[in-house]
């Protein structure tokens, strides 16, 4: 049954309003601190964000992108990350209709936007983020397969999340300078999920992890800044938003992908 276009529009509003707060929690997490006190407020003049500064995307946009007290001005990743929260729920909506795995799948769409957003600024995958994430998603998962009566999808979630976590644990081992453990663990979430949806998807995530790998393995770099005086610069892509990446695209892309290597497979 095609999925209800009101849910789809309620979903993106959700995802904004989420992404203001995931704002909050980039920002704070990294630096250990209470992601609900102080409330949100200019860094320059201390004043605290009204409620009608706060509108995600569009207080931005009339503001002009500058703080309503002072003028300083707020990084255009602000609304950005909220947008693509909104995005995201929508499709996750569009992909998984009203069904009891929606809420599962959106709390996974959250943890995303948090972790890309975070290991890009700070090259880390926080424990405080993970690994409270595997207990919220069992306890949306496990429900989800018991109202619909079948046990399977929970069975190959923990397989795929031992599988996952298990082949990015040995490539940390074996190629500690560019696969962190924080990694194996990020692996390990996002393998729950690819498992509880088939082997298929599974087996795409298990194959597209191994390349991914692979490309780190040969320090992908961006430029940084030359010192003067000094030698060309450059730094790690951090590897976390790749895995992220290549499950989110799983998750909407694998039917075709797993038929194609069932194709290849058997020739």
């Amino acid at each position: 049954m095609p999925t209800p276009w009101p849910a789809v529009a309620l979903a993106a509003v959700l995802g904004l309003v989420v992404g203001s707060f995931l704002n909050v929690v980039i920002h704070r997490v990294p630096r250990e601190e209470s992601v609900v006190s102080p409330p949100s407020h200019c860094p320059r003049c201390d004043v605290r964000i009204r409620a009608r500064h706060n509108v995600p995307v569009i207080s931005w946009l009339l503001l002009r992108g500058r703080c309503a007290s002072c003028g300083l001005g707020i990084s255009a990743r602000y609304p950005l990350v909220e947008a693509a929260t909104g995005v995201l729920y929508a499709a996750v909506t569009l992909r998984f209709g009203v069904s009891a795995t929606l809420p599962a799948f959106l709390y996974l769409a959250t943890v995303a936007v948090v972790l890309t957003m975070i290991d890009f600024d700070v090259r880390r995958l926080p424990d405080a983020i993970l690994l409270p994430s595997y207990v919220v998603s069992l306890a949306l998962l496990i429900p989800a397969g018991a109202m619909d009566m079948d046990w399977h999808p929970a069975t190959r979630g923990m397989a795929g999340g031992l599988l996952l976590g298990l082949l990015v644990f040995t490539l940390a081992l074996a190629l500690p300078a560019n696969v962190s453990f924080g990694n194996a663990k990020l692996a390990g979430l996002l393998g729950i999920y690819l498992g509880w949806l088939s082997w298929g998807t599974l087996l795409v995530a298990l194959v597209g992890t191994v390349v991914v790998a692979a490309a780190a393995g040969r320090r992908i770099t961006v430029a940084a800044p030359v010192p003067a005086g000094g030698r060309h610069g450059g730094r790690a892509l951090p590897l976390g938003p790749f895995l992220i990446g290549g499950t989110v695209l799983t998750v909407f892309a694998a039917a075709p992908a797993a038929a194609l290597f069932g194709a290849l497979l058997t020739g």
